[in-house]
C-alpha cells in the first residue's frame, strides 16, 4: 500500500491522482492523510477539474497531522512505499518556529514510522530552497552544491534543509530513500497557495515586475518523475527537477498572455523592493495581519539563481515540458 502525505495540497493531490491512474489499485492501494475534513474538497475539486471524479474514491482517506504521533499509527498500517509532500509554506519570520516544527519535526516523523514499519522506500518533496550556496567560481546550483550555514537563509529554507537532514538520516539507519528538489512548482487549482496566487493576483491586474530570474516546473512533471523515481532501483539519490531557469517579467507575461490580461509594466527596481518590504513590516506590526512581503520573498523577486537539471535528464533519459506552454495549457482547465 502506499501513503501520501500532503494530499490535500498542490503537489500531494497530483501525486494521488496520478498514482491511481499509474497503479493497479487491486494491488496497490493508495491512502492520504488530512487534517481537516474540508480541505479534502480542494484535491477532490483538482479531480473534477481534470474530469476524473470517478477516479477520487480510490483514495482511503486517514485523518492525521504529521506532527501528531499517535495519530499516524493507523496511517501507517500496512504502507510499503511513502511519498511525503506534507510541509508549511511561509516566508513570515512569525511562523519560523511552526516552520521548523512542521517541516523538520513532522519529516522525523516519518522517518521513524518508516523505518518502525518497514517501509520499503520513501520519497521526500523537497525544495530548491533546500540546497547548497554557489560558490565564488561556480555558476548554476547542482545536487552536489554545499549548503553554506554562513550565508542568508529564509526560515523555510532551513526547515526544508532540517527535513532533508532527517531524511539522510533515515537512510543511515537503512530506509532507502530518494529526494527530489523542486523549483517553483506551476500548476492548476488550490488558488489560495503557491502559483495559484500568482495567478489570482495577475489576473486581478498585477502592474509591477521585477527583473529577477527563478526555476520553474511544472506540476506533471514533478509528480511524473517523482513516481518514475520510486518505481526505479534508484536510492539514496537527489534529483533538482526544474524544467527553465526564467526571468520573473517572462512567467508574468506568460500568465497574462494566457489569461487574456494586460502584462505588468511598471519594473519595482531592488532598491524599491527593499523599501517595500520594511513598509510592509511596519503596516502588519500595526494591523497585526499577515506579511504580504517579507524580506525574503523581496530579495528573491530580483535574485538570479540558476539551477541544474542535467543530474536527472541523464538519469532518466527525460525531458521536462515547456513551462510557457504549461500555462497556456492549464489555463483552459
Amino acid at each position: 500500500m502506499i501513503l501520501v502525505t500532503g494530499g490535500t495540497g498542490l503537489v500531494g493531490a497530483h501525486l494521488l491522482l496520478y498514482l491511481i491512474e499509474s497503479e493497479n489499485i487491486g494491488a496497490n492501494k493508495i491512502r492520504a492523510i488530512y487534517r481537516k475534513l474540508e480541505s479534502i474538497e480542494k484535491t477532490k475539486a483538482l479531480f473534477q477539474l481534470y474530469s476524473k471524479s470517478a477516479l477520487f474514491n480510490a483514495i482511503e482517506w486517514v485523518q492525521a497531522d504529521i506532527i501528531d504521533i499517535p495519530s499516524l499509527e493507523d496511517a501507517f498500517i500496512g504502507i510499503d512505499y511513502v511519498y511525503h509532500s506534507a510541509a508549511l509554506i511561509s516566508f513570515d519570520p512569525k511562523d519560523e518556529e511552526t516552520l521548523r516544527k512542521t517541516n523538520i519535526e513532522g519529516t522525523a516523523n516519518i522517518v521513524n514510522f518508516c523505518l518502525a514499519k518497514g517501509v520499503k522506500k520513501l520519497c521526500y518533496i523537497s525544495s530548491t530552497a533546500a540546497l547548497g550556496d554557489l560558490a565564488a567560481h561556480e555558476t548554476s546550483t547542482t545536487e552536489e552544491t554545499e549548503w553554506n550555514p554562513e550565508k542568508p537563509h529564509s526560515d523555510y529554507a532551513i526547515s526544508k534543509y532540517g527535513a532533508e537532514i532527517e531524511i539522510w538520516r533515515g537512510r543511515q539507519e537503512g530506509l532507502d530513500v530518494v529526494v527530489v528538489n523542486p523549483g517553483v512548482i506551476i500548476g492548476p487549482g488550490f488558488q489560495d497557495q503557491g502559483s495559484g496566487l500568482l495567478f489570482q493576483k495577475v489576473a486581478n491586474g498585477l502592474p509591477f515586475y521585477t527583473l529577477g530570474i527563478a526555476a520553474f516546473v511544472a506540476v506533471s512533471d514533478v509528480v511524473r518523475i517523482t513516481i518514475q523515481l520510486m518505481k526505479s532501483e534508484i536510492k539514496n539519490e537527489r534529483f533538482i527537477l526544474i524544467a527553465q531557469n526564467i526571468p520573473f517579467r517572462d512567467i508574468l507575461n506568460s500568465i497574462s498572455d494566457a489569461l487574456k490580461v494586460k502584462r505588468p509594466t511598471r519594473h519595482l527596481k531592488p532598491s524599491v523592493m527593499q523599501i517595500a518590504w520594511r513598509v510592509d513590516w511596519i503596516i502588519s506590526s500595526i494591523l497585526g495581519r499577515k506579511r504580504q512581503l517579507t524580506r525574503a520573498t523581496a530579495t528573491a523577486s530580483y535574485s538570479k539563481h540558476i539551477y541544474s537539471n542535467e543530474k536527472i535528464k541523464r538519469t532518466l533519459n527525460t525531458e521536462f515540458v515547456d513551462v510557457h506552454q504549461y500555462i497556456e495549457e492549464i489555463s483552459k482547465l
